[in-house]
């Protein structure tokens, strides 16, 4: 399959009202037509017919490692836009623990991460009664359909993963499991188990979702259609094959010391980000010191001003402001004045993050129902899926 097949992807996810600030935006051109074509046929069907049952939602999944502390980056890139998909879609955001261990890792403080992560996805706005919030490792078919999977899967496509590549040249052989190499197939089980519409990725997590496509359509055509149904299944398709849903502005939102690179939990210096639970004193600080540059003024598209184009559209994002308010604005800023500007508006837009973060983490009660209840109903569409391949795979069955 080539890289063709991605490039049917929706590019800008409506963007609902919400708590968080997010901005409302137009559906997705494909959306649009299911639902102009669902009017027209409601227009005329007569008034004795039954109406027509409610087509189901997309399904959307998606996750973050609960390794360091979620920053910036992640919750501009990824979670303040689960926010507004919620309202639409049917979402399942899990926190990807049995990832977080595919390089060294501190072993009493992944529990601890895992639930503050979970917080932190309700203080920013994911509502447990839309979403299903649940930790990855709670739902144990996960690691089972894994390894279903991999038999499946060419060590050839595993090796051409570029963030393996990477990985492991940093942490040097000596260092690197085998999870580091097969955990895109362990990622292929996260999205498939759930029969997933769309799956919100950065542009960087193309390549892994293309190899969720492969594996899907490889086990459909092993195991799927007439033969799964000679063994007693239903025939047709094992897996849904996923699409991506690319974010708006700010989806990859880069380092604040380096703006070639992008923001990271695993940098070195913690300058380099902003986490989402650092205090006031702390942005400004980071903000004072971030690499900026000489020339005069500000603007987004110049190639040779990275850290320029990254720090507006951090400010772009968090006002909630289009690109030419933002470049109205601060066009002709000199760097001291916009920095305090940036830092004003981050501060005011985490601060109420902040709190109830506090509060939820005040009340382990109130969090501990919350992924209890969003794993069991994640495990009744996973085990679903799970049995089914395991049909159509030929297992005995229990």
């Amino acid at each position: 399959m080539s890289r063709a097949l991605l490039s049917h992807i929706l590019h800008r996810p409506p963007l609902l009202a919400s708590r968080s600030g997010v901005r409302g935006g137009a559906l997705p051109s494909r959306l649009c037509a299911l639902r102009l074509n669902c009017s027209a046929a409601e227009a005329t069907a007569s008034a004795d017919e039954a109406p027509a049952p409610p087509a189901r939602k997309k399904r959307v999944v998606s996750g973050v490692q609960p390794t360091g502390m979620v920053h910036l980056g992640n919750y501009l890139g990824a979670i303040k836009n689960w926010v507004a998909l919620q309202d639409l879609y049917e979402t399942f955001f899990f926190i990807v623990d049995l990832h977080a261990i595919t390089l060294p890792y501190d072993a009493p403080e992944l529990s601890k991460a895992t639930r503050s992560t979970a917080a932190i996805y309700l203080a920013c706005g994911i509502d447990s009664s839309k979403a299903s919030i649940f930790v990855q490792s709670h739902v144990r078919a996960h690691i089972e359909l894994m390894w279903l999977l991999s038999s499946s899967t060419p060590i050839g496509w595993l090796n051409k993963m570029i963030q393996f590549k990477e990985k492991s040249r940093k942490a040097g052989n000596e260092n690197v499991g085998v999870a580091l190499l097969t955990y895109p197939v362990l990622m292929a089980s996260d999205i498939l188990l759930y029969q997933s519409d769309l799956v919100p990725v950065g542009e960087d997590q193309t390549q892994h979702l293309e190899l969720t496509r492969e594996i899907s359509e490889r086990v459909n055509n092993l195991y799927g259609g007439r033969k799964w149904k000679k063994l007693g299944g239903r025939g047709g398709s094992l897996f849904k094959v996923p699409e991506a849903l690319i974010p708006p502005a700010g989806a990859r939102v880069m380092s604040l010391t380096d703006g070639l690179s992008k923001m990271s939990k695993s940098a070195p210096s913690d300058l380099s980000r902003i986490n989402l639970l650092d205090p006031k004193d702390v942005i400004v600080n980071k903000i004072k010191r971030c690499k900026t540059d000489s020339l005069p003024g500000l603007e987004f598209d110049n190639p040779e001003r990275p850290e320029c184009k990254n720090l507006l559209s951090v400010y772009q994002i968090i006002t909630g402001k289009t690109k030419e308010e933002v470049v109205s604005e601060c066009q002709d800023m000199n760097w001291g004045t916009f920095k305090v500007t940036l830092t004003d508006a981050l501060i005011d837009h985490l601060q109420p993050i902040q709190v109830r973060y506090e509060e939820i983490m005040s009340d382990p009660g109130y969090l501990d129902n919350v992924l209890l209840n969003g794993a069991g109903k994640a495990s009744e569409i996973a085990d679903a899926t799970l049995n089914n391949v395991y049909q159509a795979m030929g297992f005995l069955r229990r």
